[in-house]
């Protein structure tokens, strides 16, 4: 159990840093800490991410407009390193005031338009390329209402549990428990809703399935936080059913690997700037290659 000797203070103070894995990059402050300009590639969409959830679900956006054809949709993505603090570099901030991955730059209007938060990404080129989101106005607002409810639930998931669970220094039950709560209540109405429903939003995949499984479809592969057993998540049958079906498109697969830093190298892509990439530019071959 937590200390129950802890009493919080009148007014709190920072210490430097509070230990686990993110706390030596954390501050109570926002801004830039160093001037760092962003590169700048060939194409009408920048990139600025890591391979996290939240990044991997405009990768997989940008590779499914691109496999149904869309040449406008063409990007370059440039990996943001957050461990080594490249978040906070003046160029970064200048587009994300937040300094958090993604953030996307759209120069494809001939003015640059600065985008961020994956949710705002993904309903900002769904709409521009009116795909992956419905027109019809009831089955629209189920979209957005699901993309939005992962935008809300989300920080319960990563923040909540999987700080507490895999990242916190020291193991607490009362934050474990109250998370691991509340996660287990989300995947039994996604579990719910899906043993009805090919996809979120029925038999259209869209921008909502996008936004979803790199966080729960990840989890119900047992692929973060090494949280499978304790989660039981195998009962979540309808959604384990739904990662696997959506993990198999071709497009996933690829975005999945884009600005990815960890894992097989043949599933790395660091930076991506051409389709031809996936076959030439992977870690592994990259490394073979030195």
């Amino acid at each position: 159990m937590a200390d129950a000797s802890y009493v919080p203070p009148r007014v709190w103070t920072w210490e430097n840093e509070n230990g686990g894995q993110f706390g030596g990059i954390n501050r109570p402050t926002a801004g830039a800490r160093f001037d760092k300009p962003l590169p700048v590639g060939k194409h009408p969409f920048q990139l600025y991410s890591l391979a996290t959830p939240n990044g991997v679900k405009v990768t997989i956006l940008f590779e499914e407009l691109l496999a149904l054809g869309i040449k406008e949709a063409g990007y370059d993505a440039f990996l943001i390193d957050i461990m080594a603090g490249d978040q906070f570099g003046s160029g970064f901030v200048g587009i994300n005031p937040n300094s958090k991955i993604p953030a996307l730059v759209d120069r494809s209007d001939g003015v640059e338009i600065p985008v961020f938060e994956s949710g705002a990404i993904l309903l900002y080129l769904a709409e521009k390329f009116n795909a992956f989101i419905p027109a019809e106005p009831a089955r629209r607002a189920q979209c957005l209402s699901w993309l939005f409810w992962q935008v809300g639930s989300g920080p319960y998931l990563g923040g909540g549990f999987g700080h507490f669970y895999a990242y916190a220094p020291e193991k607490y039950q009362y934050p474990i428990d109250r998370f691991a709560m509340e996660v287990k209540r989300q995947l039994d109405m996604l579990n719910q809703h899906l043993a009805n429903n090919t996809y979120i939003c029925g038999d259209d995949y869209t921008i909502a399935d996008m936004a979803i499984w790199p966080w729960y479809g990840a989890l119900v592969e047992g692929k973060i936080y090494d949280a499978a057993e304790f989660l039981q998540v195998d009962s979540y049958q309808h959604v384990v059913r739904w990662s696997s079906q959506i993990g198999q498109r071709e497009a996933v697969q690829r975005g999945k690997m884009v600005n990815r830093t960890w894992g097989e190298l043949s599933g790395q892509l660091r930076n991506r700037h051409d389709a031809s990439d996936f076959e030439l530019r992977t870690q592994d071959k990259l490394e073979a290659s030195e």
